[in-house]
């Protein structure tokens, strides 16, 4: 399989120190962030990029001889949010990047499907959870129109620059299984929009990653791979759906989402926690995770996303590329 690292951990440092890194992994992709959430840290030529051959050729060329090479790019945000100075702005990075993608010979995107507001005079997004009465349902009628009109568009952009689309299933956007995703191709009409697998918020909303690859088939585009470990005993007193985030203060070391939307805290005696490969599901799990997408196609990009708090960025990438690697073996050998 095509092994990697989304660099967000690594925007710490430069993109010829980070593909350093990610070579000393015995890794050879780097997903590239493009904007959205996060900025385009590793692409500081990245209007230039898009409108010079010579700069192209320039950002390319740090490539050359690392052993590493671009393994799609990441433009994770809230296209559909209803407050244009961060729906707007994640809308553009999202065709930003399909652009960029076609300029540097990639074909993947990677973003998410968005949440609009639950009204045209919304402010902020409305996620419904569970759709028991009428008014839900009312809602997300009118998201579902929102949503279809601009990931035609998107498709349409997609397809002019032989890029795909990759969706990652995360609660609090739209599409957020596997029915969601059906909803959207067949109400947008779309060809180039699919899915980004990633294991981790399927884990936590008791779904089987393996299935879902397995039931969508030629629908997944590129997969991330991050583990979780549900807390059982915080579990069963607080589901899965537990909100004890805490409010950063401006003082705080926070991270920036748009507009003034910032990250909070993680809960302290959480229901689960994202962790490395290997320490919520073993190298069992994640070679047969491997075989599914190796179905599905044998060149995909698999990318370690590091968000283990209790593991430093390098520690955090060391344990998660071993359990990978060790994975990627035993499916080699039983092929």
């Amino acid at each position: 399989m095509r092994l990697g690292v989304y660099n967000a951990i690594l925007h710490d440092r430069t993109l010829p120190e980070a593909l350093s890194v990610i070579a000393d992994l015995g890794l050879t992709g780097i997903e590239l962030n493009t904007g959205g959430f996060l900025p385009a840290t590793h692409i500081p030529t990245f209007d230039e990029v898009l409108a010079s051959d010579t700069a192209r050729d320039d950002f390319l060329g740090v490539f050359e001889g690392t052993g590493v090479s671009p393994a799609g790019l990441n433009c994770n945000g809230n296209p559909l949010h209803p407050n244009p100075l961060i729906g707007e702005k994640h809308a553009e990075d999202v065709r930003r990047a399909i652009r960029f993608a076609s300029r540097i010979g990639q074909h993947r995107v990677v973003t998410m499907s968005g949440l609009p507001g639950g009204e045209p005079s919304a402010a902020h997004p409305n996620w419904i959870v569970n759709a028991w009465n009428s008014a839900a349902l009312d809602v997300l009628d009118y998201q579902w129109n929102v949503a279809a009109a601009f990931w035609r568009e998107i498709d349409g952009l997609a397809g002019d620059h032989d890029v795909k689309v990759a969706l990652e299933l995360h609660p609090q956007n739209l599409v957020f299984n596997a029915a969601d995703v059906h909803r959207l191709v067949n109400l947008a009409g779309v060809a180039h929009v699919g899915v980004e697998l990633d294991a981790s918020h399927l884990f936590w909303q008791q779904m089987d990653p393996i299935a879902v690859v397995r039931h969508l088939d030629g629908l997944v585009y590129q997969a991330a791979a991050k583990d979780v470990r549900v807390n059982p005993g915080n579990a069963a007193l607080y589901g899965v759906l537990d909100n004890s985030f805490r409010r950063l203060s401006p003082d705080e070391p926070r991270v920036n989402l748009g507009g003034d939307e910032w990250a909070n805290e993680w809960p302290v005696d959480s229901a689960w926690d994202f962790v490395a490969l290997g320490k919520g599901h073993d190298v069992g799990f994640w070679t047969e995770f491997l075989r599914a997408l190796h179905e599905v196609d044998p060149d995909i990009y698999v990318n370690i996303e590091h968000e283990d708090v209790s593991l430093g960025r390098i520690e955090g990438l060391q344990v998660a590329a071993a359990v990978l690697k060790e994975a990627d073996a035993a499916l080699t050998a039983s092929l």
